[in-house]
């Protein structure tokens, strides 16, 4: 839109726009007065003269006065200001001056008769105003206009909501890496737990089982001195071997003490460092994962993580042959060998 460029006096122009926004935006329903002037005296009759009135100079865009020159401007200003004066003398009619049903009845019909008057002397600058308002070259040239903005704004706002994709598919990722990498630690932690437990028990076993040794030991040491003690000393051949007998069974309930709680011992501390390598397979393998450029590498470290924490280990009360029977270096080989030729063919 270019400069304002008016073609009258600026004078002329502003008093000419405020008499006739002044008429455009007069409110009719101020006229009846029923409140002060009564059922009889009230002017409801020049509601609907007023209204047709106001609508027509509405017609009239104050845009168009720009294109008016002097003498126009004058003749809309004075139609404006003598119809406001109508309407001001309908606002200010009071029922107790002399002849109150006269004058009512004068502002009632001088509003009636004036629009006759009033479209008589408007009506080829609103057809004026209504073609300008038309025009449907300038109406074209400011939507060509309206859309090359709104399509310079629709590329800027699609460059953005790019950028903003990318954005959001970076922070997602990051999120994703993050909820992964705190569930694998919360995962984890459970091992930790069970390997504290485990070295909590293996320490308490180790202790028990030094203080049965030293039982073992102290016996062996007074069972020397035994057939010394006058009531306890054998006074013939079956005595000999009853003792004998006894220092064999007690050794034996003794050595027994020992060797369950060594087994306990080893066992809780057997298991203390298998959960201690299931703690650390499991938070280093995603690591290993994501290093890892071909997919079967990835299933044979997963494969490789997956039978370090679930495979089942030997403890102190089972055998070694166990070990590693859910789990072998084989299944990784044929992992390999079943993903490759995908691979390769892909």
């Amino acid at each position: 839109m270019g400069a304002q460029v008016i073609i009258g006096s600026e004078a002329v122009y502003k008093d000419a726009v405020a008499a006739l926004k002044r008429v455009q935006e007069f409110d009719v329903a101020t006229l009846p007065r029923e409140g002060d002037l009564g059922a009889k005296m009230n002017l409801r009759e020049a509601v609907e003269p007023a209204r047709a009135l106001v609508e027509l100079f509405q017609r009239l865009s104050l845009a168009a006065l720009d294109d008016f020159p002097d003498g126009v401007l004058e003749q809309i200003k004075s139609t404006s200001n003598n119809v406001f004066q109508l309407f001001s003398q309908a606002l200010q009619f009071d029922p107790d001056q002399g002849n109150p049903q006269g004058v009512r009845q004068q502002i009632v019909g001088g509003i009636r008769q004036q629009y006759p008057t009033v479209f008589q002397q408007l009506h080829p600058v609103i057809a004026y105003s209504l073609h300008r308002a038309a025009d449907f070259q300038r109406l074209d040239a400011q939507a060509r206009a309206t859309l090359q903005s709104v399509s310079d704004q629709a590329g800027t706002f699609a460059g953005q909501m790019k950028q903003y994709e990318r954005d959001a598919a970076r922070v997602l990722e990051e999120i994703r890496k993050v909820a992964a990498e705190e569930g694998v630690s919360q995962q984890a932690a459970h091992f930790r737990v069970e390997a504290d437990g485990h070295e909590a028990k293996a320490s308490e076993w180790q202790t028990r089982t030094g203080k049965v040794a030293l039982l073992l030991g102290g016996f062996a040491v007074i069972s020397l001195f035994l057939h010394k003690i006058a009531w306890i000393a054998p006074t013939s051949a079956y005595e000999t071997v009853q003792l004998a007998i006894s220092k064999v069974l007690i050794f034996a309930v003794i050595t027994y003490m020992l060797v369950l709680a060594a087994r306990n011992f080893m066992s809780h501390k057997h298991n203390a460092i298998v959960n201690r390598h299931r703690q650390n397979a499991l938070m280093t393998h995603r690591a290993l994962v994501e290093a890892a450029a071909e997919s079967g590498v990835r299933d044979a470290i997963m494969v490789q993580a997956a039978g370090c924490i679930f495979a089942p280990q030997s403890t102190g009360y089972t055998s070694g042959k166990a070990e590693g029977e859910a789990f072998s270096p084989r299944s990784v080989v044929e992992i390999l060998s079943k993903t490759t030729p995908s691979q390769s063919g892909g």
